[in-house]
């Protein structure tokens, strides 16, 4: 079964669920800020992402710029921005979606098609 990391507040994780309930997806939510996914989940996810590491922040939220990780990013091996990570799910771009040999980070519904069809 799918698995959705999403915040309830975040209207780009709402049109998300949306979008997997209109589809008929089956999927389990999890919170992102109080239940975020372990830092070998992140790992893992992030190895089969094949994404840069960066692509996994929340660039526009308040923890990241609190955090100057656009000047700390630049930086930081994988395994301190995995830290990073693990450590404060508001730093985590959402919603992040575990589709098993699919990780989608963040809602494009283009690429949300391409995961249906591989599911």
């Amino acid at each position: 079964m799918l698995k959705i990391y999403a915040y309830s507040k975040c209207s780009t994780c709402r049109k998300a669920l949306e979008w997997l309930d209109k589809h008929d997806i089956a999927h389990e939510t999890h919170d992102i800020v109080t239940a975020p996914p372990s830092r070998k989940e992140l790992e893992a996810l992030f190895k089969r992402s094949g994404f840069p590491i960066a692509r996994f922040f929340n660039t526009s939220g308040e923890s990241y710029r609190a955090g100057d990780f656009k000047t700390k990013l630049k930086t930081m091996t994988e395994a301190q921005a995995l830290d990073a990570l693990a450590k404060d799910g508001k730093l985590i771009k959402r919603p992040l979606v575990d589709a098993g040999k699919t990780v989608l980070v963040g809602f494009d519904e283009a690429s949300f098609k391409q995961m249906e069809a591989g599911i």
